[in-house]
C-alpha cells in the first residue's frame, strides 16, 4: 500500500462518529465516478483530524492514499508530483513538476495501476485553485476548507463544535486522571465545545495539576474582562479566553515560552523551519536574545508549547507548526508598539537562517523554505538595510531558481512599499528597479526592461551609489542592446564594460566573469565564433574553478554557450557532446523546466538536427516548444525561438506544410515583440522563406529572401553570418526559377564572403560552395563546376559523417538549405 505524507494521527481523536460514517457512506455511493467530497466548517472545529482519522480508520479499503497540503495551489502541485514515482511515472526531477502531476492526475483518472485511491486536499480555500487538480475517476476525493463556497460545488459535510458527549469524552481522554463527567460537562458548556479551546484547556489541566473548578474560575475571569474590555472579537469568545489562560499560565513557568510563541505568530500559517531559531548577532528583543542564545532553554520552551497544545512539532520535517487561529489571538493580544517589536525580531530571525548565496543552487532550498512567509511577516515594510537585502536576496533566488512571476510580484511589492517609505531614489529602491529589469527582460518585455533600466542606472550614478550596485546594471545594458537588435553597440559596451570591472574588481571576480560571459555572447552575435568560444570557455573554465560559487545557472548558462558558439563554428560533434553533459548539469541541478535547461535542450536539439539526428531532435524540439507555450505562452521570446527551432527540424524531417504554418504565425511574433527589422525577425523571415520555397511558392520565397536580405545588410551588415545565410537562400530561390546567372552571381559572392568569415571548412561554406557548383554545371561550365565539387566533397569527408543528409543532397547535385536558429538575448 501506499501511504503518502498523512500527519499523524491524534491520539485523543474523539467522536464524529456520525460524521465518519456519513463521509464513508457518501463517498462510496458512486462506484462509477469519483464525486469529491468536502468537510467544511471554522476554523478550530478539527476538520483536518476528522480527515486524518478517516484515513487511517478506512487505510485498508486503498491501495493508494497521498495527502495534498492545498492552501497554496503550487504546493498542492508539487505534491501530487511526488506521487509520480509511487505510480511508477517519471519523476518531477525528470519532467517538470507540471508534467509529473498531470502524468499523476492521468493515472489516477485511469485507475492505473490503482484504482483504490483517496486523495485529501487540506484547507483548500477557493475552489477554482483545485478543481483542476481534482481527478475524476474510480478512487475518492476529500477536502477540508473553511469556504462555505464549497457547498454549491460538492457534497459537502458540515463539521461543527463538538456535541456534549464528545466533549466530555475528548476530555476524559486528555486528562485522565482528574477529570470526571461532570467537570468535562462544566468546561465543554464553558469552551462553547470547541475543539481547539478544549485541546488548549485540556493541556494546561493536564500539565499543571491544575483542578476544574480553578480553571474555570480563571475562565470566567477572563470572560468577564473580555466583556468589560468591549472590544470586536473575531474569534469565539471561549477560544480567546481558553488561549489566554495557556499563555498567562506558561508566561509564569516559562517566559521565555510566551516570547517564542509571539515570533511565531507572526510568520506565516506554513510550517516554520526550526533553524530559525539559532543564535543571532542582531539585536533582539531580550528575552528572546537570551532565549536563542541557550539551546537547552529553547528546546524547553519549545517542549513546552508542544505540551500546551500551543505549538505542533513535526521532527522529520525539523519545522514548527502555530494554527492559524492561535497565531491570530497572539497577535490581537499585542498593542500596536509591542507587535512592531516582535516583527522586527522576525526579520531578523530570516535574516540569520537566510543562505549566503542565492546564486548556488545548492542554497535553494533553505530559500525555498522561506518564501510562504515573505509577505505575512512583512518584511516589505522595514527600513532596516539588513531585511532590505534579504527581500533583495529573495526576489533574485526566486528569478534565478525560474519561478518569474513570483519574483516580479514580489520586487514590485517591495518597490511600492519602499517608495512609500524612503522615496524613489532611495539606494534599495533602485536596487529592487535593477532586479526588475533583469526580471521583466527574461519575461519577454525588453522595451520596458531597456527604459527601467536607463533610468535606474541614470539615477544610481546622480545619487552616486557604489560601484557593486551600479556596475550590475552596467552590465544588464548589454543585454538590453542586445534585445533591441543593436549587435555591434553591445559589443562595444561589453568590451568598455568588461576593462571597467577588470579594473574594478580584477579577471577572476564572479561580476567581471559575468561580462566576459556577455562580450561572448556579443562575439557570437557578430559572427567572430572562435572568440566567442575562447571567451565561454574562459568564463566556464573560472566558474566552475569556484564550486559552483558563482550559481548552477550562470554555469550552465555560460556552458551552453560555449556549446552553441562551438557549433556556430561549424564543429557539430563537438557541440552534441558539450550540450548533452550540459543538459545532464542543468536537469540535475536546476531542474527540467528551469530556463536554462530548456534552453540548453532546444540548443542540443539543433546541434543534433545539424549533425543529422534528425528523430532525436525533432522529438525534444516538440517536448521543448510545448512545455515553453505552457509556461510562458506563445509570445515569450524563448517560446518563439522554440516555435522556430521546431519548424526548422519540420522542414528537414518532411513535414514542410507544417513547418511553413508554424514558422509563418511564429515570424508575426516576431514582428510584435522584437519588432519589423530586429535581425531575429529578419532571418527568422528567412526561414519562413525558405519553407515557401520548398512547398513550391517559388517567387513569393524570392520575394521575401530579397526584402530580408536587403533589410539585414542595413541592420548587420553584408558580411554578417544572418545575412550570408539568406543570401545563400536566395541564390537557391533564383536557380529554382530558372535565373541561374543570378544564382551563380549571388553564390560566387556569397561563397567569397563566407570563406572569409567562417572559413573554407565550414558547413554553411560548403553548402554555398555546393549549391554554385550545381548552378556552374547547369550553366555549362562543368570544369569549373567539377573542380568546385570535389573541391567540396574531400571537405565534407574531414568535416560531416559520410551518412549525413547534406551529404546525399550534395552528392545528388541538389541545393542545400541553410537556416536560422535565435538564441538567447
Amino acid at each position: 500500500m501506499i501511504w503518502g505524507k498523512i500527519p499523524p494521527r491524534n491520539k485523543n481523536f474523539t467522536g464524529r462518529v456520525e460524521h465518519l460514517a456519513r463521509l464513508r457512506s457518501n463517498l462510496t455511493a458512486d462506484v462509477t465516478a469519483v464525486v469529491p467530497h468536502a468537510l467544511h466548517g471554522m476554523g478550530g472545529v478539527g476538520k483536518t483530524q476528522m480527515a486524518v482519522e478517516y484515513a487511517y480508520r478506512t487505510r485498508g479499503d486503498y491501495d493508494l492514499v497521498w495527502w495534498v497540503p492545498a492552501d497554496q495551489p503550487m504546493l498542492a502541485r508539487s505534491s501530487l508530483a511526488a506521487l509520480a514515482p509511487e505510480l511508477g511515472l517519471p519523476g518531477a526531477s525528470m519532467t517538470g513538476i507540471e508534467d509529473a502531476a498531470n502524468s499523476v492526475l492521468g493515472a489516477l483518472r485511469r485507475g492505473q495501476p490503482y484504482d483504490r485511491w483517496l486523495l485529501i486536499f487540506d484547507n483548500a480555500d477557493q475552489p477554482e485553485d483545485i478543481n483542476e487538480m481534482v481527478p475524476r475517476g474510480p478512487g475518492h476525493v476529500l477536502i477540508t476548507s473553511r469556504n462555505h463556497r464549497w457547498e454549491g460545488i460538492v457534497d459537502t459535510v458540515s463539521v461543527d463544535v463538538f456535541t456534549r458527549e464528545e466533549s466530555v469524552e475528548f476530555l476524559g481522554k486528555r486528562v485522565p486522571r482528574s477529570m470526571t463527567a461532570e467537570y468535562a460537562d462544566r468546561l465543554s458548556a464553558e469552551l462553547g465545545d470547541l475543539p481547539l479551546a478544549l485541546e488548549q484547556a485540556g493541556a494546561l489541566v493536564n500539565e499543571t495539576g491544575m483542578t476544574v473548578n480553578e480553571y474555570l474560575e480563571l475562565l470566567h475571569g477572563k470572560t468577564s474582562q473580555l466583556l468589560l474590555e468591549g472590544k470586536p472579537l473575531d474569534y469565539p469568545m471561549s477560544m480567546t479566553a481558553a488561549w489566554s489562560i495557556s499563555v498567562a499560565n506558561l508566561s509564569q513557568k516559562v517566559p521565555e515560552a510566551v516570547e517564542l510563541l509571539r515570533c511565531c505568530a507572526f510568520f506565516g500559517p506554513e510550517p516554520i523551519p526550526r533553524d530559525v531559531f539559532r543564535p543571532s548577532d542582531a539585536a533582539l528583543g531580550t528575552g528572546l536574545g537570551t532565549l536563542l542564545s541557550d539551546p537547552i532553554m529553547l528546546s524547553r520552551a519549545i517542549g513546552e508549547l508542544n505540551r500546551y497544545a500551543l505549538i505542533r512539532i513535526d521532527t522529520v520535517s525539523r519545522t514548527i507548526g502555530v494554527h492559524r487561529l492561535i497565531q491570530a489571538l497572539v497577535r490581537d493580544e499585542l498593542s500596536e508598539d509591542e507587535g512592531r517589536r516582535v516583527r522586527a525580531d522576525v526579520h531578523q530571525l530570516l535574516v540569520g537562517a537566510l543562505p549566503d548565496n542565492p546564486d548556488e543552487a545548492v542554497n535553494w532550498s533553505g530559500f525555498e523554505n522561506l518564501v510562504a512567509h515573505l509577505e505575512p511577516t512583512g518584511v516589505g515594510d522595514s527600513r532596516d538595510p539588513a531585511v532590505r537585502g534579504l527581500a533583495l536576496d529573495m526576489v533574485r533566488y526566486l528569478f534565478l531558481s525560474g519561478d518569474l512571476p513570483s519574483a516580479r510580484h514580489f520586487v514590485e511589492q517591495f518597490i511600492r512599499r519602499w517608495t512609500e517609505i524612503s522615496g524613489e531614489d532611495d539606494a534599495d529602491v533602485l536596487r529592487a528597479y535593477r532586479e526588475q529589469g533583469n526580471i521583466i527582460r527574461d519575461l519577454g518585455d525588453y522595451r520596458s526592461a531597456y527604459d527601467l533600466n536607463q533610468r535606474t542606472l541614470a539615477a544610481m550614478r546622480t545619487n552616486g551609489l557604489p560601484d557593486e550596485d551600479v556596475y550590475p546594471l552596467i552590465n544588464s545594458v548589454g543585454a538590453d542592446l542586445r534585445a533591441r537588435g543593436d549587435f555591434r553597440e553591445a559589443l562595444q559596451h561589453d568590451t568598455e564594460s568588461l576593462a571597467a570591472h577588470e579594473a574594478a574588481f580584477g579577471r577572476s571576480d564572479a561580476r567581471t566573469l559575468r561580462v566576459i560571459n556577455n562580450l561572448a555572447l556579443d562575439y557570437s552575435l557578430n559572427s567572430r565564433f572562435a572568440d566567442a568560444m575562447q571567451l565561454y570557455q574562459e568564463a566556464y573554465v573560472a566558474a566552475d574553478r569556484t564550486g559552483g560559487a558563482i550559481g548552477a545557472t550562470f554555469i550552465l548558462g555560460t556552458w551552453n554557450g560555449l556549446a552553441r558558439a562551438t557549433r556556430l563554428n561549424g564543429e557539430y560533434g563537438k557541440a552534441c557532446d558539450l550540450s548533452e553533459e550540459a543538459l545532464a548539469y542543468g536537469r540535475n541541478l536546476l531542474g527540467v523546466e528551469h530556463p536554462w535547461t530548456l534552453r540548453t535542450s532546444k540548443d542540443l536539439a539543433i546541434a543534433w538536427r545539424r549533425f543529422g539526428e534528425l528523430d532525436r531532435a525533432q522529438e525534444v524540439s516538440r517536448d521543448v516548444h510545448a512545455r515553453c507555450v505552457r509556461l510562458y505562452g506563445l509570445d515569450h521570446p524563448d517560446t518563439l525561438a522554440a516555435a522556430m527551432s521546431l519548424a526548422n527540424v519540420m522542414r528537414n524531417s518532411g513535414d514542410e506544410e507544417e513547418g511553413l504554418r508554424l514558422a509563418a504565425d511564429t515570424v508575426q511574433r516576431y514582428r510584435k515583440v522584437y519588432g519589423a527589422d530586429h535581425p531575429y525577425t529578419l532571418a527568422c523571415t528567412g526561414n519562413q522563406a525558405l519553407l515557401l520555397r520548398v512547398t513550391s511558392a517559388l517567387a513569393e520565397a524570392r520575394q521575401l529572401n530579397r526584402r530580408a536580405l536587403d533589410r539585414l545588410v542595413a541592420q548587420v551588415g553584408a558580411d554578417h553570418h544572418y545575412s550570408l545565410t539568406v543570401a545563400t537562400n536566395l541564390a537557391s530561390d533564383h536557380a529554382a526559377l530558372g535565373q541561374m546567372e543570378e544564382a551563380r552571381s549571388l553564390g560566387e559572392d556569397t561563397v567569397v564572403r563566407l570563406r572569409r568569415l567562417v572559413g573554407e571548412d565550414h558547413p554553411m561554406t560548403l553548402a554555398c560552395a555546393a549549391n554554385l557548383s550545381a548552378d556552374l554545371k547547369e550553366l555549362g561550365r562543368t570544369d569549373d563546376a567539377a573542380e568546385l565539387f570535389d573541391d567540396v566533397r574531400r571537405r565534407y569527408e574531414r568535416t560531416l559523417p559520410l551518412e549525413h543528409p547534406d551529404i546525399d543532397v550534395f552528392n545528388s547535385r541538389r541545393h542545400l538549405d541553410l537556416d536560422f536558429d535565435p538564441p538567447p538575448i
